[in-house]
């Protein structure tokens, strides 16, 4: 299985109009990814983002994570621990082939950063954890740190393949009130 099969250019293009946007209205901080995979996600982040503001880069690399009880899907079997997984090498030389500054980038499982493995102010954060467990660890990341005005994008949301996803979101705005829109698959919460 290959995540890039399920590449959405259309969600593509609704991360980088937010992230254009966090540029236009020179929201402070800088930009996060959990869950880079193999990097082409980021590669067009740091694109769009020229030297304006430094992107930072997590990822276990080791494949996915187990599924707990709220990722249960029949639409979702194929994704198993261990499926996709890639490397920090692959990541970093992507960028050098393609002449761009190679972000910042740690190897871990979400659930192993701490907060000052982050930057202190966050303007925007794409998190594409695909489960449950690693949405809400990268919320609870990524939260404290969002600047007035950042923007929270999350992959899977109305994925019925992966639906802990959503399931993570709707927990976490319960108590963290937050406007959340949908579009493609993403949610898009601005803070």
């Amino acid at each position: 299985m290959n995540k890039n099969d399920q590449f959405n250019p259309r969600e593509l293009s609704v991360l980088l109009r937010e992230l254009q946007l966090v540029l236009q209205r020179n929201i402070q901080g800088d930009i996060v990814e959990l869950g880079c995979y193999k990097g082409l996600t980021s590669l067009e982040i740091q694109r769009t983002l020229g030297n304006k503001k430094r992107l930072y880069l997590y990822d276990s690399f080791a494949g996915l994570p187990p599924k707990v009880f709220q990722d249960a899907s029949p639409a979702g079997s194929q994704f198993k621990e261990g499926e996709l997984p890639a490397s920090k090498q692959e990541v970093i030389n992507l960028f050098k082939k393609s002449g761009l500054q190679v972000p910042h980038i740690k190897k871990a499982w979400f659930s192993d950063l701490m907060p000052e493995d982050l930057p202190a102010q966050i303007a925007l954060a794409f998190l594409d954890g695909d489960f449950y467990e690693s949405i809400l660890d990268s919320l609870k990341l990524v939260w404290p740190l969002l600047m007035p005005g950042a923007v929270v994008l999350v992959d899977d949301y109305q994925n019925e393949a992966l639906p802990g996803a959503a399931k993570a979101v709707n927990e976490w705005l319960k108590t963290h009130p937050a406007k959340l829109r949908v579009e493609a698959s993403l949610a898009v919460i601005t803070v």
